[in-house]
This record gives structure tokens, sequence and C-alpha cells, in this order.
């Protein structure tokens, strides 16, 4: 990403890391400038402002891709933000590890459920075909 420009004042903000524009992290992330505004309504990032324009650091930027992948894994906003908070708050990261296992563990009991159901889904869809067709055939219509 290229580092935002404007004036003398800029100089401290390049020397602590690269800045994004909201533009930026939304094409890099295939999301809606809106959506990013929501994350920040949402606590889950906070840009700092030049004026009326957000200024995203890395921290912004790696935690909207953890946003994201959470929401790709099932995870609420809620669990997310819980998450950042354990990690902001808690000594060490032992407590948002054990929430996050315990997470992945409820996560993937819920899929495993999924995978049965939707295999006895296509299970009773294949015999229904089945016989769909015999009928068809028996009628001289197959």
């Amino acid at each position: 990403m290229e580092e935002i420009h404007t004036d003398m004042s800029d100089t401290a903000d390049i020397m602590k890391g690269t800045t994004y524009t909201i533009s930026e992290l939304a094409k890099e992330f295939d999301i809606t400038p809106r959506a990013i505004r929501f994350y920040e309504d949402q606590g889950l990032i906070s840009p700092s402002r030049k004026g009326r324009r957000r200024v995203y650091r890395e921290r912004d930027r790696v935690r909207l891709k953890l946003v994201l992948r959470g929401k790709r894994l099932g995870f609420a906003l809620s669990e997310v933000k819980e998450m950042f908070d354990l990690y902001d708050t808690a000594p060490g990261e032992t407590a948002q590890l054990r929430f996050l296992l315990g997470k992945i563990k409820d996560r993937r009991e819920m899929l495993e459920q999924q995978r049965q159901d939707i295999e006895a889904v296509l299970h009773e869809m294949e015999s229904v075909e089945k016989r769909a067709v015999t009928v068809l055939e028996e009628m001289g219509e197959g």
C-alpha cells in the first residue's frame, strides 16, 4: 500500500508505519467503505483522524483482516470484538486463546452437524430422483 502524504505533520505518522485510506482498505479487502465505517462504529477498528479524513494504521488493517476472517468462519461480530478486548486487556494471550479454542470447538460441532444434515438431504434427494426416474420410465416418458 502507498503511504499518505499531505503535509509535514504526516512525517511522524509515516515514522510510526504505513497508513491507509478507507478506499485503499476497501479495495484490498473487496468490501465497501460503508462496511469499514460500520466496523468502526462497532468498535472493531479505531482509525485516527486528520480533519474529516480517517487514517488507518497497520493495526486497523490487521484487525479488519481478522474481522473478515472471523465472519467467514461464522463468528459473530460481538465474538470478534470480545477476542479483541481480551487481547487488549488480558495479561498475555491465554484468555484470548482459551476463548478462541472454545469458539472453534463450538463452530466445528455446528459445521459437523450441518455436514451430516447436508449428507442426509443429498441422500434423500438421490432417492427421490431415482423414484421419479422410475415412475417416468414406467409411464413411458423416461
